[in-house]
């Protein structure tokens, strides 16, 4: 149960490790909903910040992005580019599947 006033609860917690795939112990799921409470709380806090004489910017600083001509070049051959891979079929990577209840193909 959530303290009162609480915005993240055990519920909401368990949700996100649930998609996170983690397992919490009782003193975890306290812990991690106490320290999301907080940051939220903190997040709130910044609304009260009077902004509206600040131009939107991505960085602080003016940042310029230097571009270089995109010129085609011959592809790797598959032996350099897979040299390292651990497990290969073909040219290609070989990996494991990663999402139940797909069929393969």
């Amino acid at each position: 149960m959530s303290p009162p006033g609480s915005r993240i609860g055990r519920d909401e917690v368990l949700r996100v490790a649930a998609l996170a795939r983690l397992r919490l112990s009782e003193a975890e799921i306290a812990s991690l909903a106490h320290d999301l409470d907080r940051i939220l709380a903190h997040a709130e806090s910044l609304r009260e910040i009077d902004t509206s004489g600040i131009e939107p910017t991505t960085h602080v600083l003016s940042f310029p992005t230097p571009l270089r001509d995109d010129l085609p070049e011959p592809p790797l051959a598959p032996e350099l580019a897979l040299g390292n891979a651990p497990r290969r079929e073909g040219n290609a990577f070989a990996v494991p599947k990663v999402i139940e209840g797909e069929d393969e193909g």
